[in-house]
């Protein structure tokens, strides 16, 4: 019979005309199913090409399982693979069609050709159906007896996948004990290195429910294991080496002698052309001799040569990956490499990553013979084209002056870099020009001369005008402008948007007071009452924290905010010792390219008590409050992190009380300071008498803070809250994305409420009898997730509300947005109120 001609509806196997298409597959296969005539395999791969073309590109061929079947009857290799790969997709969807290839499957994997026994036993592994594990046990006994060692090496991955599988099934078929013999007696390294890697699976998830198993898992680090693994890895590829090496650093020599006789062995490993081979041989050989002092000093020495060559050869992601390991060790010995501190220097063609880690690199090995020749490297960078290796090179020029090498020469090349005229380099030395100034106080007047002649207009970056405004008030008795530039700033308070310049500003203008009271009085004034109304939580406590103190007593607020200084002599270190040294013991991992300790980024339990899966399909919708609500697995895939982010990074200035119960002085713009208030003895200033009703006070008098007669107007109606709101999860994400948050507090929730929050739905109900409705909620105890929504009764506008409540503290972080802001705090009021009612009705 001969093949059927090819169907010419579909111009390419990737457009498809429709369901038709899939028919004709259909009845094409079924005809090609029995045929022996010559040239029907061509016709069947090219049917077969068509099926994973449109499997690919998720139409679905499921209807085509049965001829896909049939037609796998042929010797042809290609044809077995693109059917196993058919049968692997659509197996784990639908169990009922992976009975159907059960007979199919076993029967390849008796077949004469290992390569198709090999490919048929790990599609049947793959198939991954619990119901059929009884089907598994017969094939993988003959795989591990196989006389090819391709089908061994499946036969022993398909072990593990078994025992993922049914965990009970695997053991009491006693393959690992299987498993354990061939590691030990199979000739063929790559069926080792399975049987290795799938015992060390099997053994360390046994181990807790077996005390054989555990036993097992330790005789992997017994010495003939080990010294049988040794004698045998010039064998293996490098995966397997890799593999081995891993467990040897995890073995305990008996004596110095052991050390020695393994780290010979390794030698011509740290030759080895694959970089992590290299890096698991240093493993091996730090770790053993840790408690060696003299011989860990040497090892070191020893290992220098073949990371500096790895670091030079290779791809730049292999160059950073043996950079960040060689950065952890120069941390740790930075004497021993400080004569190697021209392979740090920077390549014109090196990736910016790369770079910057040898600049810190090059910091850290800086003593006092090599200062000048890195110094003067690094100020060739600062004129760099490219600006962030530019910023990073003044950086480290800082960080090495911190380090009391070579101060003179270093403070001369930062003042240098203020004459540049480039905003980036000004701002970034600025930045170390003030730590300088904190721990070199002598150089105050070099250092000042210069910076007095930068204008604040031309700082615009927040941390580099942040350390000027700093060392505005610090030697504002040696800058002649101080008190005027000051002034001038605090006048244009609203221009500023960094709340960080703004704290800064309040400081120094109280120093710049204390120093040079008549000409910063004005701008003391002007910079209490900007920051007594500042919407910044922070800035208007700190305000109001210098208000009340200098009401108490002048003398008192000096003493507090301008008290004698020290100079700082070590600035705190990013990384604890202990946090390095975990970060060493895990050498060779990601850790070391991470710089963090594998639980900081791996384990649930060490990422803090807010942190919420980040998959939307773990909240759940209140069914009992919102069955208008389409469910929220429907909302696209794009937008999942927006209800779940439990920090927002924007910088927003928004109106908050906190609950405080303070009345602020307010600040009169049309007053203005009278002569006579002008020339008030500073000196006479006594502590505060209790408040009265007086409209004036000492310190409001002389700073112009006069308190508002403007009476205090009636309070706003209560809101009403429409008790149907509806609001679909899609607009609430959009909703989220797009607005700003308006309120951000912590609400205390009461003894009765934690009681009662037994499980989500509780407060869901509760909520809603107050007209605020869940659209999803989500975690476990102790930290509960809830997203609600609320609407105008008379008007379509809303409020989306965050609300995080641990029943650990009693405590609920609660972050408002809202179409309306300026309705936003009667709503938090409504909010809290009905959130402090929880458990009492």
């Amino acid at each position: 019979m001969a093949p059927p001609a090819q169907s010419h509806r579909s111009p390419s196997p990737s457009q498809p005309s429709g369901k038709g298409e899939v028919s004709d597959l259909k009845s094409q296969l079924r005809q090609l199913a029995g045929s022996r005539a010559p040239g029907v395999d061509d016709s069947k791969r090219e049917l077969f090409k068509k099926v994973i073309s449109y499997m690919t590109i998720g139409i679905d061929v499921s209807s085509l399982f049965g001829e896909m079947v049939m037609c796998s009857a042929t010797s042809d290799i290609v044809l077995k693979k693109m059917c196993y790969l058919y049968v692997g997709n659509y197996a784990k969807v639908n169990p009922d069609l992976a009975l159907l290839t059960i007979n199919f499957l076993q029967r390849d994997c008796k077949d004469q050709d290992p390569m198709i026994r090999g490919l048929a036993l790990r599609s049947l592994c793959s198939l991954r159906v619990a119901n059929l594990v009884e089907y598994l046990v017969g094939p993988l006994g003959s795989g591990l007896k196989d006389s090819n060692s391709y089908v061994r090496m499946v036969a022993v991955i398909g072990v593990l996948k078994l025992y993922h599988i049914s965990s009970s099934t695997c053991m009491d078929a006693d393959f690992p004990a299987i498993l354990k013999h061939l590691m030990l007696n199979d000739p063929d390294t790559q069926v080792l290195a399975n049987c290795l890697s799938a015992l060390q699976e099997i053994w360390t998830a046994e181990a807790s429910k077996s005390e054989e198993a555990s036993r097992e898992r330790d005789a992997l680090l017994s010495k003939p294991v080990i010294y049988y693994l040794l004698n045998r890895i010039k064998e293996f590829s490098e995966w397997p080496q890799c593999l081995v090496l891993e467990l040897v650093a995890k073995y305990v020599p008996s004596d110095s002698n052991e050390i020695f006789d393994i780290m010979n062995l390794l030698e011509d490993r740290l030759q080895h052309a694959n970089g992590a081979v290299v890096l698991a041989t240093i493993k091996v050989f730090l770790q053993l001799t840790l408690s060696m002092t003299d011989v860990h000093q040497q090892v070191y020495e020893r290992i220098k040569a073949p990371l500096l060559t790895l670091v030079s050869s290779g791809s730049p992601e292999q160059s950073y990956a043996v950079l960040s390991h060689l950065h952890l060790l120069v941390m740790r010995a930075p004497v021993l490499f400080s004569s190697d501190y021209k392979h740090f220097y920077c390549q014109y063609n090196e990736s910016f990553y790369v770079k910057k880690l040898k600049l810190e690199m090059l910091t850290v090995v800086a003593n006092e013979s090599n200062t000048y020749e890195i110094v003067t490297e690094l100020c060739e960078y600062a004129a760099n084209v490219d600006i962030p290796i530019a910023r990073e090179s003044i950086r480290a020029v800082g960080k090495i002056a911190l380090q009391q090498y070579d101060v003179n020469a270093i403070v001369d090349r930062l003042l240098q870099f203020l004459e540049m005229e480039k905003d980036y380099v000004t701002a970034e030395t600025l930045v170390l020009v003030k730590d300088l100034l904190r721990k070199y106080p002598q150089w105050s007047q070099d250092c000042i001369a210069v910076v007095g002649n930068i204008s604040s207009k031309n700082v615009q970056e927040p941390k580099a005008k942040a350390a000027l405004i700093w060392m505005l008030g610090e030697y504002s008795q040696d800058m002649q402008d101080a008190p005027y530039i000051l002034e001038s700033l605090a006048e244009n308070w609203d221009d500023e948007h960094s709340p960080e310049v703004r704290l800064h500003l309040l400081t120094a203008v109280m120093k710049c007071f204390f120093k040079r009271p008549p000409e910063t009085q004005k701008a003391l004034g002007a910079a209490l009452a900007a920051g007594l109304g500042d919407f910044h939580q922070d800035v208007h406590d700190r305000a109001l924290f210098y208000y009340r103190l200098l009401q108490f007593n002048v003398s008192t607020a000096e003493r507090v905010v301008n008290p004698p200084k020290q100079a700082v002599s070590v600035f705190a270190d990013s990384q604890s010792s202990e946090i390095k040294d975990r970060i060493f013991d895990e050498f060779n991992s990601l850790s070391v390219v991470y710089q963090k300790p594998s639980y900081m980024f791996t384990d649930k339990e060490h990422r803090g008590p807010f942190e919420f899966s980040d998959e939307l399909g773990n909240l759940s919708i209140g069914a009992e409050s919102i069955d208008n609500c389409v469910p929220v697995q429907q909302v696209e895939a794009n937008d999942k992190d927006l209800l779940l982010s439990t920090s927002e990074k924007e910088d927003v200035r928004v109106p908050t009380n906190n609950g405080s119960a303070y009345s602020a002085p307010s600040y009169d713009s049309s007053a203005s300071l009278s002569a006579s208030q002008t020339s008030t003895d500073l000196v006479t200033l006594e502590p505060a008498l209790p408040r009265q009703a007086s409209p004036s006070l000492a310190i409001d008098d002389l700073l112009g803070l006069g308190l508002s007669t403007t009476p205090m107007p009636a309070p706003p109606p209560p809101l009403s809250l429409n008790s149907k709101a509806i609001l679909d999860p899609g607009t609430f994400q959009q909703k989220w994305r797009q607005l700003s948050i308006s309120l951000s507090q912590e609400l205390p929730v009461s003894p009765q409420g934690i009681a009662a929050l037994t499980a989500p739905q509780a407060l869901i109900r509760h909520m809603q009898g107050h007209s605020i409705h869940c659209i999803a909620s989500g975690g476990q105890s102790p930290n509960f997730k809830f997203f609600f929504f609320a609407q105008k009764l008379e008007e379509l506008s809303n409020f989306l509300v965050e609300c995080i409540i641990n029943i650990s503290n009693s405590k609920s972080q609660i972050k408002i947005k809202a179409d309306d802001q300026t309705s936003s705090q009667a709503f938090l009021d409504q909010f809290q109120s009905a959130l402090s009612k929880f458990g009492t009705l």
